[in-house]
């Protein structure tokens, strides 16, 4: 006697529980993956203004300044709203949490040493030399920062959304190239300190900063 087969979605005889349907691969629109690069950073720019109570304007056109942002409190001595300059830059070239590069004890070998690494105190990110003579101008009215993301190489792993929150992958890290020499012939490699994660604590500290007349 021949029995029917369970429809997929059915309830499977072995544990009577409902099977689960694959979940498939969603189709994605056709721009570049450095765009969509672009697009993500510039969320994670928006969500960290907004906790940190700060308003973005974007210049138009651009003159290698991606963002204007300005912050409002009472305590600021210079004025009563201040305003740093913002050049967002996006990589998948880096892991996440850049790692050190251990110690290597005399007759080891690179899989003798176990463990996660830790992290690095900076990463190596190399820009243009005129894009880097701007954001190294020194003095100016305007102070500016590079925002850089780290980000996956696969879309699918950029962000997940559950009810408790939404998790946006992997994280930015700022500095102050302010001063900086130009040492390349065309392009100039610098160090991103992975100490200076760029979120809204971080943001209202850099506000705090500039708003007391010093630098971010």
């Amino acid at each position: 006697m021949a029995f029917p087969q369970p429809e997929r979605g059915g309830l499977s005889p072995a544990n009577g529980r409902r099977d689960r349907p694959e979940p498939s691969a969603p189709t994605r629109g056709a721009l570049a993956t450095t765009a969509c690069m672009e697009t993500l950073q510039v969320g994670y720019l928006h969500a960290v203004a907004a906790a940190a109570g700060c308003s973005l304007a974007q210049p138009f056109p651009d003159y290698g300044i991606d963002w204007h942002v300005s912050h409002s409190a009472p305590g600021h001595t210079v004025d009563d709203e201040v305003t740093i300059k913002v050049q967002l830059k996006a990589t998948y070239q880096l892991a996440p949490r850049p790692a050190a590069r251990p110690a290597r004890p005399p007759g080891t070998r690179p899989t003798d040493l176990q463990g996660a690494r830790p992290a690095a105190p900076t990463f190596a990110f190399t820009l243009d030399n005129d894009h880097l003579a701007k954001l190294a101008r020194t003095p100016v009215s305007v102070h500016k920062i590079l925002v850089v993301m780290i980000v996956p190489r696969a879309r699918d792993d950029w962000l997940r959304a559950e009810h408790e929150g939404l998790e946006l992958r992997h994280c930015c890290y700022w500095t102050n190239l302010a001063g900086h020499p130009v040492t390349g012939r065309n392009r100039t490699t610098v160090r991103i300190p992975t100490t200076r994660i760029f979120d809204d604590r971080a943001l209202c500290e850099i506000m705090t900063r500039v708003g007391a007349g010093g630098r971010p």
